[in-house]
């Protein structure tokens, strides 16, 4: 058996970051019940497995989600990920030929080196010399980009990045001490025994001209094993938890777990599965216009995942879901900071008694409009949809129109469930009394919450959806008015709801539709989501005279939006002048009555 006191930082530090993460992992997988437990067994062994394989593969390993953000960004962190992964892999293939044992030491394809003097007399034993020396290459160049990023991050695509723990540090700089130490380590013991291959042998044929190398060997191969022990204790602790982590959330997802309205044991891996990379930094928008930082899903997971309560990174946040569209991992940011509202505010604290009063009674219709409470601040669009309904004679029942009931979803983003709730069962009560077969809103608020928290047993659309369906069978027939438009994806009707293509296929027939860079999952939030608590005015009409100014950088002669919030947002954006370009700003429902020629409503 080969062995040498310096394997033991190593080995002792392989030992600890399996029991830790072994226990972690056990105590989320037991934090679900027994029914659930089964259904990830049922997974593993299932055909998923081979899907299951692949995306880890791809995502793990390859990193093929940050390529796509940035191919720099992308090759420097499959350096390490699949670099690494190639490196034990070849090393243990090389080590059992050589030592003709399949049942070898853990620690002897690390450190074959070390042990191995001579490593010619095998096959592939050339081969291998060059592999190995490839992959070394390979991290190191990785190495060096991750070096360069610190100075210049906009090589990588990014403008910011994020500030690290001590404990991220400590790991950090141990990580970046592994492979140089193993290129040290190797050359010097290349330049005593001629075992290197083209990078190491070369390296060690040099140093040898000016270093004594064989009092340096010995030292570096326990300098390389003490970086690889620390940065094993550490792992577990910092941020690079997330390496094996997010091999567990690939498989909870297999199996159909996400977070929804409690803090599982899924929400657990997810929180542990964030690697702090910072994509997320750039895309959120309170914070590249008011530089708060504690809401940004980096430090927000880190806060949970170290239980630390604070107010700030919790609820300033637009819940906008652009950083979610970023996030390498794929996390559900929205979902975890909604769980986390829902602990901390969830007391029942409004009285409803108006809920009972009579004026709130169904009428028997074929479609039920619901215009919902921003809709009825902004009446020109619900004049609008009344005006279209009226002219594709359409027998429908205005249910928000003299006595409004909330849809109860301002209450849930505020962390007021239980209050939500109370609202969501009597307009359930409303529907089901109707007898109607549809359900259209205006707000993607409104229409986000019938969708997917009410379980009704009716369709529900969004009024782009439904207009566009109106026109399609020929109950209004708009002309083109052949102006200029660009269209903006609400927040909660595009990444949050997926409708990007029935708007902008009704606006094709009434306009000249053109793309901005912002549009579709990457659409720039109007600023004014009331999902953020502590906004001010100035904040939010900051945000909201950005995010016009960038959709109207190519000069149309209308900016429409299909939200009663962000129409508001913009126009005052754009009327009170607080952008450069100034634009009208429409309903996709007034531009269609503009197209029908209502002209009264």
């Amino acid at each position: 058996m080969s062995y040498d006191p310096f394997v033991l930082p190593f080995s002792i530090g392989l030992v600890i970051v399996i029991i830790l993460i072994l226990w972690k992992y056990f105590r989320w997988v037991f934090l679900h019940d027994k029914s659930e437990r089964i259904q990830i067994l049922k997974t593993i062994f299932s055909l998923k497995l081979f899907s299951i394989v692949k995306e880890i593969f791809m995502e793990v390993l390859l990193h093929r989600r940050i390529f796509r953000i940035n191919p720099v960004l992308g090759y420097m962190h499959s350096s390490f990920a699949f670099g690494w992964f190639l490196l034990i892999l070849g090393g243990t293939i090389e080590s059992k030929l050589h030592n003709h044992n399949a049942f070898n030491m853990f620690y002897e394809p690390i450190f074959f080196k070390f042990f191995s003097h001579n490593i010619d007399g095998f096959p592939f034993a050339s081969g291998f010399k060059f592999i190995m020396d490839f992959i070394l290459l390979y991290i190191l160049s990785g190495l060096v980009l991750a070096m360069a990023k610190r100075l210049y991050k906009r090589m990588f695509g990014m403008k910011h990045t994020t500030k690290l723990k001590l404990v991220d540090r400590l790991a950090l700089t141990s990580l970046w001490c592994i492979f140089p130490l193993r290129l040290l380590a190797e050359s010097f013991t290349s330049a005593q025994y001629h075992n290197g291959g083209f990078l190491t042998g070369n390296l060690g044929d040099f140093l040898v001209t000016f270093l004594p190398v064989n009092q340096l060997a010995y030292p570096t191969w326990w300098a390389y094993s003490i970086a690889l022990g620390v940065f094993f204790v550490m792992l577990p602790y910092s941020r690079y938890m997330h390496i094996p982590t997010e091999m567990v959330l690939i498989i909870l997802r297999k199996a159909g777990f996400k977070t929804e309205k409690k803090y599982t044991g899924f929400s657990r891996v997810e929180v542990q599965s964030c690697s702090r990379c910072g994509i997320c930094l750039d895309a959120c928008q309170v914070y590249t216009a008011t530089q708060r930082n504690k809401m940004l899903p980096a430090y927000f997971l880190q806060s949970v995942r170290f239980n630390k309560k604070g107010k700030q990174g919790l609820t300033d946040c637009l819940m906008c879901g652009r950083c979610q569209e970023v996030c390498p991992v794929g996390i559900g940011v929205n979902a975890i900071r909604r769980v986390k509202r829902n602990e901390l505010f969830d007391e029942k604290g409004a009285e409803f008694g108006y809920l009972e009063e009579t004026k709130h009674i169904s009428k028997k219709a074929d479609v039920i409009y619901f215009a919902g409470c921003m809709t009825h601040l902004t009446p020109t669009i619900k004049k609008s949809m009344i005006a279209l309904l009226k002219k594709a004679e359409i027998n429908f029942w205005f249910m928000d129109e003299d006595a409004s009931i909330c849809c109860g979803r301002p209450l849930q983003l505020s962390g007021k469930e239980k209050d939500a709730n109370i609202l969501a069962d009597k307009n359930r009560e409303l529907i089901a009394n109707s007898g109607a077969k549809l359900l259209v809103t205006s707000c993607p608020i409104c229409y986000k919450i019938f969708k997917e928290d009410y379980k009704l047993n009716i369709k529900i659309q969004h009024h782009t959806e439904y207009l566009n369906e109106l026109v399609n069978i020929g109950k209004l027939k708009p002309v083109n008015l052949n102006f200029s438009a660009v269209y903006h994806d609400p927040c909660d009707l595009g990444r949050g709801s997926g409708i990007y293509n029935q708007p902008r296929e009704l606006l094709g027939k009434i306009s000249v539709l053109t793309k901005t860079e912002s549009e579709k999952n990457m659409a720039l939030c109007c600023g004014n989501s009331l999902a953020n608590l502590p906004a001010g005015f100035d904040d939010k009409e900051l945000m909201a005279a950005n995010a016009a100014e960038q959709l109207c950088l190519s000069n149309p002669d209308k900016l429409i939006t299909s939200c009663p919030l962000c129409k508001k947002a913009f126009a005052q954006a754009c009327n009170e002048k607080k952008t450069a370009k100034q634009v009208e700003v429409k309903d996709i429902a007034e531009v269609l009555a503009e197209a029908v020629n209502i002209k009264n409503f």
